[in-house]
């Protein structure tokens, strides 16, 4: 689909990624971008329109379905990790923490907003996902675990959708250079390269993004022993 002349709802818009992609819409022509957020004054982007929305918040939900009831492209971005280990005293508490956001609130929107989509023409959704939906580490098993469903229910969603003509994208990255990541000592990808790609990806009617390198070795090793992922679980 065009990037040029489409409407847009990007959740998460007011930092990082969503920041990002708001700014690569607007300089690629789109007619209209809604910044969501939970506090519309955080999303600063000029020309980019606020809209109060919690994913997990099933009336900001509605409202926002509502609101943005021209859509032709809807940006599923928002996300969170609260780094917890799968052992861990609070591990429930996470893992129900970042299921709701990471999976049940991406849930919600796609359920809200695949009727607009398809009512406007079919249009896209764009899941942005994680090599961590491919690579499990025990530092942050619920955010894996929970991207890691958010990448089967794309998957679920892009047949779903493909009937009324709907664009389904999962978006794959490595370690962004965004506030999620500050503490982290790794390479990191710019936040505007991802944007760039995932735009690509809508506008070329790809269905997939596998943004850095990282990204793609994880994605080459899927079909191989488990101790391709897990290099010590090789036998000694």
């Amino acid at each position: 689909m065009d990037i040029e002349g489409s409407v847009v709802l990007v959740t998460g818009a007011n930092r990082g990624l969503g920041h990002a992609l708001t700014r690569a819409l607007l300089e690629r022509g789109a007619a209209k971008v809604y910044g969501g957020a939970r506090d519309p004054d955080s999303v600063t982007v000029p020309g980019v329109i606020p809209v109060r929305l919690d994913i997990t918040s099933p009336a900001d939900v509605a409202a926002a379905a509502a609101t943005c009831a021209d859509v032709t492209l809807v940006v599923n971005n928002a996300g969170i990790s609260t780094g917890t280990a799968p052992l861990a005293a609070d591990a429930i508490d996470g893992a129900r923490r970042e299921m709701e956001t990471n999976f049940f609130g991406t849930l919600a929107m796609s359920a809200a907003f695949a009727p607009v989509l398809g009512a406007n023409g079919g249009g896209a959704l764009v899941n942005v996902l994680s090599v961590l939906s491919w690579l499990a580490s025990p530092s942050t098993a619920m955010y894996c675990a929970s991207k890691a469903a958010a990448w089967s229910l794309t998957n679920s969603l892009r047949v779903e959708l493909q009937g009324q003509g709907t664009l389904v994208v999962g978006v794959h990255c490595a370690y962004l250079d965004t506030d999620m990541t500050a503490r982290i000592e790794a390479p990191k990808t710019a936040p505007e390269i991802v944007a760039g790609l995932a735009l690509d990806a809508v506008a070329a009617g790809r269905y997939e993004v596998v943004a850095d390198e990282v990204s793609r070795r994880v994605r080459s090793a899927l079909s191989g022993d488990v101790a391709l992922l897990y290099p010590t679980l090789a036998p000694s």
